[in-house]
């Protein structure tokens, strides 16, 4: 490139060809970052709700602009101009398209989060009781936060989830991120059709019917057909949800959703697992003291002592050629999506081991 930029100086330009090879990445990029400029110009976001966990990970809550339309599994690029007037960086989206608003987490991991991090921490306090090393501020003073801005939604291959039955969501630390939206959203198609299912067998019981005839409750605009909207809720029948990380204090960041999920799904649609590296595989001898007083507390109060959530915490990591065996086994004849988001190691395990089973049928 500077052999060929030196000609270009040199040289009439109009005789050499390297001109055309580099206007055309040329343009691109400059394309792409004036589109991208444009873009962050349409949707003005205001931050509702800030929340920095001990993990050095920091919780968005955003105003949803009224034009901004995504779907569970995308992402956005975020900018803060107080921390770098040129960088872009991609986040998966936690919140569902449902809410109100969009929520990303980012976690410190170089010096532009660490930026991130030190500029919202301003307007943080520690709650007056709760978790150790929290600070939050819910619906802060806007004027003393810096701007952000958001350019996307961009899609992902998690998005395709909607064309699967059966759902297998793995997700290593943070790479959790990207399912949360996912678990959210099918939370929130459980909500309503629980309510409408309350709300036809309202109908039917207060219908004036004659008893000698029987009767069918139907939608009336639709006949005995399921609306649009409720068959796209129901393409997902069961999705599994298995969340693995080294640290104990990474359970608080989707605490919120993974109890709502536990007391919602009363049907059993999703179903998850957390696992802890860090302690030693369960039946080793020396985990075995733990795993007596993780079960007696859970007994007792329902709460697991490692996540602070109504899940039991598994320690180690998952055996899983075995839950993926235990999956097909239960859903035969059923398309199967497996969605992983973590090391590359692990995924290439996964994707052996998909391979494998789908030749054995």
């Amino acid at each position: 490139i500077i052999h060929g930029v030196s000609l270009y100086l040199e040289q009439k330009w109009y005789r050499k060809t390297i001109w055309m090879y580099l206007a055309v990445p040329v343009l691109l990029y400059a394309g792409e970052r004036f589109l991208r400029f444009f873009r962050s110009r349409l949707y003005t976001v205001e931050i509702c709700k800030v929340v920095i966990y001990p993990g050095n990970v920091v919780v968005l809550h955003m105003s949803k602009p009224a034009s901004f339309d995504y779907k569970s599994g995308q992402y956005v690029f975020v900018q803060c101009p107080a921390v770098s007037k040129f960088e872009w960086h991609p986040f998966s989206i936690t919140s569902s398209p449902r809410d109100d608003y969009i929520s990303i987490h980012i976690r410190q991991l170089g010096d532009w989060t660490e930026g991130i991090k030190k500029a919202f921490s301003v307007v943080c306090q520690a709650p007056e009781a709760g978790i150790s090393g929290l600070l939050r501020a819910d619906a802060p003073n806007r004027t003393s936060l810096p701007e952000l801005l958001i350019d996307g939604p961009y899609g992902s291959p998690a998005e395709d989830h909607r064309k699967y039955d059966v759902l297998l969501l793995v997700g290593l630390g943070i790479g959790a991120t990207p399912f949360i939206s996912i678990l959210r959203d099918l939370l929130n198609n459980i909500i309503k059709q629980h309510e409408q299912a309350e709300g036809l067998s309202g109908s039917c019981s207060n219908s004036n019917v004659s008893s000698d005839h029987s009767f069918t409750c139907l939608n009336s605009e639709h006949g005995n057909r399921t609306p649009k909207n409720q068959r796209r809720t129901l393409n997902t029948k069961n999705a599994y949800f298995y969340w693995v990380t080294r640290e104990q204090g990474s359970f608080d960041w989707f605490r919120e959703i993974m109890n709502e999920i536990a007391d919602s799904d009363i049907k059993g649609v999703i179903e998850m697992h957390n696992y802890l590296t860090s302690v030693y595989d369960e039946g080793d001898a020396r985990s075995t003291l733990l795993t007596m007083i993780q079960t007696l507390n859970h007994a007792k109060n329902g709460v697991d002592i490692f996540s602070g959530t109504k899940l039991r915490t598994h320690f180690g990591r998952p055996k899983w050629k075995k839950v993926l065996s235990k999956i097909g086994t239960k859903h035969k004849n059923e398309r199967i999506g497996v969605f992983y988001c973590g090391g590359p190691s692990l995924g290439k395990e996964l994707s052996t081991l998909c391979h494998e089973f789908n030749q054995t049928g």
